[in-house]
Formats: C-alpha cells, structure tokens, sequence
C-alpha cells in the first residue's frame, strides 16, 4: 500500500490529506478532511489533477497591450505549460468583451480559453 499527502485547497481549512492507495492502484482511503469538498479534492487529485489555467494573450487595436484570459473550465496538470505555450503565439483584435472565446477547444482538450475583461 502506498500513501500520498495532499494539501486541500477546497476551502480556507487547508487540511492536510493523505491518500491510500493498493499496490492495484485503487483508493483504498482518504483521511484527513474535514469536509466532503475536502475528501472529493482528494480523489481527483490523486485520480486526474486538474487546474485552471489564468494568463494574458497579445491585444491588438486596445488600449492595453495585454488581454486577460482563463479556461472555461480545468485542464489537466501535465497540460497547463503546453497550454500556455500554446497561448504566446495568440493575438486577439479588439474590441473584445469578458466571456469571448479567444481559443476554442483549447489543446484538443474540449475546454475553451475565455477572455476575463472587456478591452
């Protein structure tokens, strides 16, 4: 049996969790959480972390020079780098509203990087 320690960022408690798993590679218990957000953190981190992706993408024709953009939703952890690698080569024309699309299906992934402020 193998165990791995996570911090929970759930929620503000930040509960360090453990996590056991059998030599055939299933969960065999969590410990550690106060909350079922917390035992739910654990899991899929353990399973297929995930994050979500924030950054800036080139703006052209807008007062600013950079545009603020996230993920839809969250991308897997080995795909965050290569995702925004992926993003350096990106320019957007303004106008642009928050919640535009400036990258659909990002990497293949079925997540859409979105633009987070009007320019």
């Amino acid at each position: 049996m193998n165990t791995t320690a996570y911090l929970c960022i759930g929620c503000p408690l930040g509960c360090r969790l453990e996590v056991d798993e059998s030599d055939q590679h299933e969960i065999v218990q969590v410990r550690g959480f106060s909350c079922k957000r917390g035992k739910d953190f654990a899991i899929q981190e353990h399973k297929d972390p995930r994050r979500m992706v924030s950054t800036t993408v080139r703006l052209a024709g807008g007062s600013l020079a950079r545009l603020p953009v996230r993920t839809a939703a969250p991308v897997p952890k080995d795909k965050v780098l290569p995702l925004c690698r992926s993003l350096t080569g990106i320019t957007v024309s303004a106008p642009v509203r928050m919640g535009d699309t400036v990258l659909r299906d990002a990497l293949g992934l079925g997540v859409d990087v979105i633009a987070t402020r009007d320019a």
